[in-house]
C-alpha cells in the first residue's frame, strides 16, 4: 500500500496490526513450545485489539489532518512487516518472538516520530502525537505482559 495521506497512514497501520494478529494467531497453533503458544495467542489478541483502536483514529481524527499529504516525507512504503520475521513465529523461541514483534512496533513508533517532526499543520501534529502515544503505551504494555509470560 502506498501511503500518501495521514488517512492512508492510519489504514496502513490498521492493516499492519491486522496482518500481525493473523500471523501470530496462525503460528500460535503451530508452535511446539507451550510457552511460545501462550505468548503468540496473547500477542495475536493484543494486535487484534490494536487494529480496532487504530480504526477509531480514522473515525475521530480531524478531516484536515486525515487529508494532509505525507507523500513528501516518505519515498517508499513506511515499513515492511515481513522484514522483521525471516521465518514463521511458530519456529521462534519466546525471546525471538518478542524481539520480532517489538522491532515492528519500534519501527512504527520511529515512523510516527519522524512524521510528527515534519507535520506542517497543528491538526496533523496532534493526530501523530495521539498515534505515537498509543503505540508507545501499547508497546510498553506488551513488554510487561510478555515478561510475565516469560517468567512462568
Amino acid at each position: 500500500m502506498k501511503v500518501e495521506t495521514f488517512s492512508d497512514l492510519i489504514v496502513w497501520t490498521r492493516e499492519m496490526h491486522h496482518w500481525l494478529a493473523e500471523c501470530l494467531a496462525h503460528c500460535s497453533t503451530q508452535s511446539e513450545q507451550e510457552l511460545a503458544r501462550m505468548l503468540l495467542a496473547y500477542l495475536a489478541d493484543h494486535e487484534a485489539a490494536l487494529e480496532k483502536i487504530v480504526d477509531g483514529f480514522m473515525k475521530q481524527a480531524d478531516p484536515k489532518a486525515l487529508n494532509t499529504w505525507v507523500y513528501d516525507y516518505l519515498g517508499h512504503e513506511p515499513i515492511d512487516p515481513h522484514r522483521t520475521c525471516d521465518r514463521p513465529f511458530a519456529q521462534m523461541s519466546v525471546d525471538e518472538i518478542c524481539e520480532a514483534v517489538f522491532d515492528l512496533h519500534n519501527q512504527v513508533i520511529d515512523l510516527y516520530r519522524y512524521l510528527q517532526g515534519r507535520a506542517e499543520i497543528p491538526e496533523a501534529r496532534e493526530l501523530l502525537q495521539a498515534l505515537l502515544d498509543m503505540e508507545e503505551h501499547e508497546t510498553m504494555r506488551l513488554a510487561q505482559q510478555s515478561n510475565r509470560i516469560r517468567d512462568m
